[in-house]
């Protein structure tokens, strides 16, 4: 950033400006949490249609600014959205789609450097994201909200428009199937 360069919009002023008509305010915000965006749909199970489903939301929230309120957060608005056009496109798919999540091995020094472990890491991943997808749809979306997105409980409730005592039982409820999966791998 140069040093007359003016500072980034916050979202609620690219909100406001974008309300005047300022579409290059609004493409801030697109550019923003686009990452966010993928990573939700994909995570929440649109996989190869996501996307599709990220620019819809994108779409449907310029459509329904006028209805944010302003004194909310944009992020957990937009991603609720995001949750519920990734919903519409699973639903009309017919069937369940398949969630599957890259997780790559960050190297630091301390990760595994020889092939078997790799493989070994590999396959605990890929259990692990068995175990999620294998999860009730509720419990899954409060499991990818608040541990793969990393969003606190009131985002996650507001991603997935419900209170925070559901996203907390719904949480509890999916770390015990998953302990319990684990359990049994390793009996």
């Amino acid at each position: 950033m140069n040093a007359d360069d003016p500072p980034p919009l916050t979202d609620d002023e690219a909100v406001g400006r974008s309300l005047a008509g300022d579409l290059t305010a609004y493409e801030a915000l697109v550019t923003r949490y686009t990452a966010i965006a993928h990573r939700t749909a994909f995570l929440l199970g649109a996989g190869d249609e996501a996307e599709d489903v990220v620019q819809e939301a994108f779409v449907k929230a310029y459509r329904h600014l006028r209805s944010f309120r302003r004194d909310s957060a944009f992020r957990p608005w937009l991603l609720r959205i995001v949750a519920n056009e990734t919903h519409n496109a699973t639903r009309s798919r017919g069937r369940r789609a398949d969630l599957s999540v890259r997780l790559e091995a960050v190297r630091d020094g301390g990760g595994p450097e020889d092939p078997q472990d790799t493989a070994v890491a590999g396959d605990r991943s890929a259990r692990l994201l068995a175990a999620v997808r294998a999860l009730p749809d509720r419990e899954r979306e409060a499991v990818v909200c608040r541990y793969f997105l990393q969003l606190s409980e009131a985002e996650t409730a507001e991603v997935l428009d419900c209170p925070i005592g559901s996203v907390k039982s719904r949480t509890h409820r999916g770390l015990r199937r998953l302990r319990e999966e684990v359990d049994r791998e390793l009996l």
